[in-house]
């Protein structure tokens, strides 16, 4: 009666389902505001969903930022090699799969550009039939960066360096963070955003990471994010590109307020200070020095579940001068190696 039973399920018609619908899994700094259009800014938030059937399509607004600017997604069913696609308009029901083998499979829909980019909402999926997400993995990490982190300039396989627009070579799935993450079992978040600084920021920012740590819109301050929605049982922080050799006082002051802020929220995360995966001997000689400072600081005031990582190399082999997407899995191998390490995962 199983077999049967499964046998219809997956025979199913096509259905849409709308985004309030509670088997969606939801992961990111979202605003749920309208619960059937959840919006997001970040990159790496992501929307999971297990079903049943042989094709599969998602319905997705873009806010299309500046009037022309579309956001890129990746695609992942099951064990398959993920997909990058992008949005077309404001609203796009964009085919993620056909031809599937019958039975139950699972999908991640992860944004690969980041919130200058402008944000997406999640409207919902068509397939045979949606069924309760199941969830698998054991831990969740948090990884606060610059355009590292948020996978910008990595991803070469649409478009070449210097072609296009910017967000053409952006990729959160495939960055540092998320493979480290899936590395290890674990959920994601990544606050990043690029140009970002400790103190000092690149290219006109006028904020710094601190600024906007706690907004849910990292360019809206009006929008607050919850913490209590997501609470990592690792949270690395990987600054200082943007920042360059600073006053040392001064950005170490900043950095031990910085890594308080982040324990207010998380009274029992590890926090993992790392260098620059891009950084020049320089730079990195002189971030690990900032870097140790901060430890030891922290560590005489009580604070035990401190650490750094330092990186063995310079990564530079994508768009200028940033981690490839094959720098990112490399970078996230180092990272991974330490974590199990770090917390026996």
């Amino acid at each position: 009666m199983a077999l049967l039973f499964s046998a219809k399920l997956m025979a199913a018609p096509l259905k849409f389902y709308k985004a309030d619908n509670p088997y969606f899994n939801y992961v990111g700094r979202i605003d749920f505001k309208v619960k059937t259009k959840p919006r997001f800014w970040a990159p790496g938030v992501y929307v999971q969903a297990r079903f049943s059937g042989t094709s599969l399509s998602v319905d997705l607004n873009d806010e299309v930022l500046w009037g022309k600017n579309h956001n890129y997604i990746e695609v992942a069913i099951d064990n398959r090699a993920p997909v990058r696609l992008q949005t077309t308009g404001k609203t796009n029901r964009i085919q993620l799969a056909k031809n599937l083998p019958n039975g139950i499979h699972t999908v991640t829909i992860c944004k690969n550009t980041e919130t200058s980019i402008g944000y997406l909402e999640f409207v919902g999926l068509t397939c045979g039939r949606l069924l309760p997400w199941v969830e698998k993995t054991k831990h969740k990490i948090e990884f606060i960066g610059n355009s590292i982190t948020c996978g910008a300039s990595a991803d070469q396989s649409a478009v070449p360096c210097g072609k296009g627009v910017w967000q053409d070579q952006h990729n959160a799935y495939l960055a540092y963070g998320p493979r480290t993450a899936r590395l290890l079992n674990a959920q994601w978040h990544l606050s990043s955003y690029s140009g970002i600084g400790l103190i000092h920021s690149c290219c006109d920012i006028k904020f710094a990471m601190p600024d906007i740590y706690e907004r849910l819109n990292f360019l809206q301050d009006s929008l607050k994010w919850n913490f209590s929605k997501y609470t990592p049982d690792v949270v690395t922080v990987c600054l200082g590109q943007n920042d360059g050799i600073q006053d040392s006082t001064k950005f170490c002051t900043a950095y031990v307020d910085f890594v308080k802020t982040i324990r207010g929220h998380y009274p029992k995360a590890s926090i993992v200070m790392l260098t620059s995966p891009m950084g020049d001997e320089k730079l990195t000689a002189v971030l690990k020095n900032y870097i140790n400072s901060v430890e030891t600081n922290l560590h005489a005031q009580g604070d035990e579940q401190i650490s750094h990582y330092f990186f063995k190399k310079q990564y530079t082999g994508g768009c200028d001068y940033h981690p490839s997407v094959e720098e990112h899995g490399m970078i996230a191998k180092e990272l991974t190696a330490y974590l199990k390490q770090l917390k026996g995962w």
